[in-house]
């Protein structure tokens, strides 16, 4: 039986996450994940990949999302009204698809601007926002790359880590991976892998693929900065996709949304073997 260790969710795609003790669940994944994207000025979502920096940007958001306050070092904190009525939209695009954005205000941009030495705006999802995500499960997210649940377990941190300990190499913490939701408690590595069906209470995922990593893997979360290839090139050992990439940990839909609490048993209802 494995349990729910660890609830994340990441108000600012790129940006630091929220840890908490127990979460809503919605259609869109946990509440205010992704719910807000970094720009440049022609509409580009920012990443890890090629802002680093992004990682030490601490948003807060009130539990009724309508303030959302930016903390980084070296800067003093903003705090905004959330804008989620305008009726002008920002054309955004994400991995070579356009959505539409409220752009939150010149406070927003110009914090961001400076704090990440570059032109920025901030927007966030509109209200009619629609995205259908692919994989063999479909759901619906904000700003995330595609599916709105990842899933990592402790399990498969701690293979990962005896690999590169047995290279002479540090071990990495969870976050380099920025999951939502840990679970620990299974023999073997991988094991969200052959999940098909979760049932936590209230709640069911439906798995949609693998989660195939990039270099945001090789930033350091607390400072902000690259840190060499891994753990890219381990995973390259041991994770490669069919295709192209390597894979670490699963992606899931939103079957049935409610509660989540650090602790709960995450169940699995159906099993089916690896997509590696």
């Amino acid at each position: 039986m494995a349990e729910i260790t660890e609830l994340v969710y990441y108000p600012v795609k790129g940006c630091a996450g929220i840890a908490v003790d127990s979460a809503e669940l919605t259609p869109a994944g946990l509440r205010h994940d992704r719910g807000f994207m970094v720009v440049d000025e022609r509409g580009g979502f920012r990443s890890q990949r090629k802002n680093p920096r992004m990682a030490v940007v601490r948003p807060e958001i009130d539990p009724d999302g309508t303030r959302l306050t930016l903390h980084a070092p070296d800067a003093e904190p903003v705090t905004i009204e959330v804008d989620d009525t305008a009726t002008e939209r920002s054309e955004v695009e994400l991995h070579g698809t356009g959505y539409l954005g409220i752009d939150q205000g010149d406070a927003a941009a110009e914090w961001f601007s400076a704090v990440l030495g570059t032109r920025c705006r901030l927007v966030r999802v509109p209200p009619e926002h629609d995205r259908v995500t692919d994989g063999r499960t479909e759901g619906t997210s904000g700003y995330a790359d595609s599916c709105p649940v990842l899933v990592v377990s402790e399990e498969s941190l701690r293979g990962m880590n005896e690999r590169l300990i047995d290279r002479g190499l540090p071990a990495l913490p969870m976050d380099r991976f920025r999951p939502n939701i840990v679970v620990a408690g299974w023999r073997e590595p991988h094991t969200e892998d052959l999940v098909r069906r979760s049932a936590s209470g209230d709640v069911e995922l439906g798995y949609a693929k693998l989660a195939k990593r990039c270099a945001v893997t090789t930033v350091e979360q607390t400072s902000g900065r690259k840190d060499g290839p891994e753990p890219l090139r381990v995973l390259a050992e041991y994770r490669r996709t069919a295709g192209s990439g390597v894979a670490f940990g699963s992606k899931f839909a939103v079957l049935r949304a409610g509660e989540l609490s650090v602790g709960d048993e995450f169940g699995v209802a159906e099993w089916g073997v690896s997509e590696l």
